[in-house]
């Protein structure tokens, strides 16, 4: 900052001193380019003066001050920038360990899902294997009752079928019918038409 402030002053006062040797030539028209005049040269003095006393207080009080200021703020930016970046850090990792334990978390509701629905089917499977063997029991059961119920009819049939034969005779023919050939023609018949044996 003080080097480009002493590169200024030196170009204004070459820009000045040009100016200065151009001067004479309008000193008849421009009073203010007399320099001849001794009022205007202690005003040139005393400017050249105050010029100097003041590039010597902006050098030495105000452009440090200017210079602290900036880097004062230089600091608190890249104290800024350095926070903002470990901010940024922090929320990419706390970013990063969401999707993990997003991803976790689902994947244990998946396989808790998978597990639920293992144990629903097996339990429907037992429960399916249960009520059919109560069905197959409840089944053999009532076929065995049929079975029974069908051997006692059909051995009772010849003894019924004998009976019937024996009124109907005795009411048709008013005989008293001998029960042996009725019970043998009984018997025969049965046999033919396949119900011999029961």
């Amino acid at each position: 900052m003080r080097l480009q402030f002493s590169r200024a002053l030196s170009r204004s006062l070459g820009v000045a001193s040009l100016s200065c040797a151009a001067l004479p030539a309008y000193a008849d028209t421009m009073p203010q380019f007399d320099f001849a005049n001794p009022l205007l040269r202690a005003q040139v003095v005393w400017g050249a003066i105050i010029f100097v006393a003041l590039y010597i207080a902006a050098s030495r009080v105000g452009l440090p001050a200017v210079a602290s200021v900036l880097e004062a703020r230089a600091a608190t930016i890249g104290g800024d920038l350095e926070q903002a970046r470990l901010a940024r850090d922090r929320a990419d990792r706390a970013v990063a360990e969401l999707n993990e334990a997003r991803r976790v978390a689902y994947g244990e509701a998946q396989a808790a899902l998978a597990a639920a629905a293992q144990r629903a089917k097996e339990a429907a499977d037992a429960k399916s294997i249960e009520v059919n063997t109560r069905l197959d029991r409840q089944l053999a059961e009532s076929r065995a009752q049929i079975e029974a119920s069908h051997k006692a009819a059909m051995a009772s049939l010849s003894d019924v079928a004998t009976d019937a034969a024996d009124t109907l005779i005795g009411r048709l023919a008013g005989l008293k019918a001998d029960r042996a050939r009725v019970r043998a023609a009984v018997a025969a018949s049965l046999g033919a038409r396949g119900l011999a044996g029961t």
